[in-house]
């Protein structure tokens, strides 16, 4: 991609449009998924679910995760075998990440919508093969920038923080956005931003008006993301360690139940077509309030990669079943509120939900 090109995007993205960000609605209905996700009911049924898959560039890999039991970091020439047979079952939804192993990364993760970027390729592919599956896309520059934030670093050191650099809000917001526009221009039904920067729920917003893609692609803010202990196994997963620092300053403390109140909130008021919590068996509370602060909308939750692992080694220690206790985990956020889980369990829940109608 041309720097001409990106610095278009850029003026594109931030030219005022002729609607209001909050007019548009269309967005959040035009797969039959995203209506279903418009019901108010509260029993745990297939469509809830959503698969998060790790796409990697090796267009045949099949690299187990040793710290996610049973899943896989999958290349784009594996999908169809992998997918068809859940697809099948009732798979109604993923949810991709991309995991580049070759790619060379840079400060503002140019990586992130190369056309030859393992996500893009899996978003035509997947858009050809099974064309009713709703696919939903990370949206985030840590997988792909050399520092392994999940923002553009300001050359302008704070002295606060000895010297260490500090994120670009608007540069970040900036850069999200042209990223989570090319995902859509590939076939994303929904971008589903992780970052936590600042302002990138209006930018993509914005983006995806000027694209004219703004009635056909979803929005699905990270809005409450919890700087977690949790996501150990994912960090494994995807490579997004940092080089320096943590995400501590844009995740969320776990004591700040007001500050994500905001959030919520203010995403919504940005144009995001669903909000989400992260992680999910800690913060029910959060999921509850996100019902309270955002009543209008259907609210996300992401049983993150330690919950679902923290559950199989109890289950192996036998002290409880694994079917039991991942029953017992989503059916508390399902009714603490949620109505979209994003859980590794979604291959076990196509079975274990038809088993529990054969009663």
């Amino acid at each position: 991609m041309s720097n001409n090109h990106q610095e278009h995007s850029v003026d594109e993205i931030f030219r005022a449009p002729s609607l209001a960000v909050s007019s548009v609605l269309h967005g959040g209905i035009h797969h039959p998924l995203l209506r279903s996700y418009q019901s108010s009911g509260r029993n745990l049924v297939k469509s809830m679910f959503i698969y998060p898959i790790f796409i990697t560039d090796d267009p045949d890999a099949e690299q187990v995760i040793s710290s996610l039991p049973g899943q896989k970091r999958w290349g784009v020439n594996k999908l169809e075998g992998f997918l068809g047979p859940l697809v099948k079952k009732g798979l109604k939804g993923v949810i991709l990440f991309g995991v580049p192993m070759k790619m060379e990364k840079d400060e503002r993760g140019t990586p992130a919508d190369d056309p030859s970027t393992p996500v893009i390729q899996a978003l035509k592919l997947l858009s050809r093969l099974f064309p009713q599956l709703l696919l939903a896309i990370d949206v985030c520059l840590c997988e792909y920038t050399s520092t392994g934030h999940c923002g553009i670093l300001s050359h302008h050191p704070n002295p606060a923080h000895s010297g260490a650099p500090t994120l670009d809000a608007e540069k970040s917001a900036q850069r999200i956005a042209e990223v989570a526009v090319a995902y859509a221009k590939a076939g994303a039904h929904v971008v589903a931003p992780s970052d936590m920067m600042d302002g990138r729920i209006r930018a993509i917003k914005l983006g995806l008006m000027h694209a004219g893609l703004a009635n056909r692609c979803a929005l699905m803010a990270y809005s409450a993301k919890f700087a977690s202990g949790l996501y150990g196994p994912f960090r494994e997963a995807a490579g997004t360690g940092t080089s320096f620092g943590n995400r501590r300053c844009y995740q969320f403390p776990p004591t700040a139940r007001q500050l994500a109140r905001r959030a919520l909130r203010r995403d919504a008021e940005e144009g995001a077509d669903f909000v989400m919590v992260k992680p999910g068996l800690p913060y029910l509370d959060i999921i509850s309030d996100a019902t309270q602060v955002c009543p209008d909308l259907p609210v996300a939750v992401y049983q993150v990669s330690g919950e679902f692992a923290m559950i199989h080694a109890g289950a192996e220690k036998g002290i409880y079943g694994l079917k039991e206790m991942a029953f017992e985990t989503v059916e508390s956020m399902v009714r603490a509120g949620a109505s979209i889980i994003l859980s590794y369990f979604t291959p076990d829940f196509l079975d274990w939900l038809d088993e529990e109608r054969s009663f």
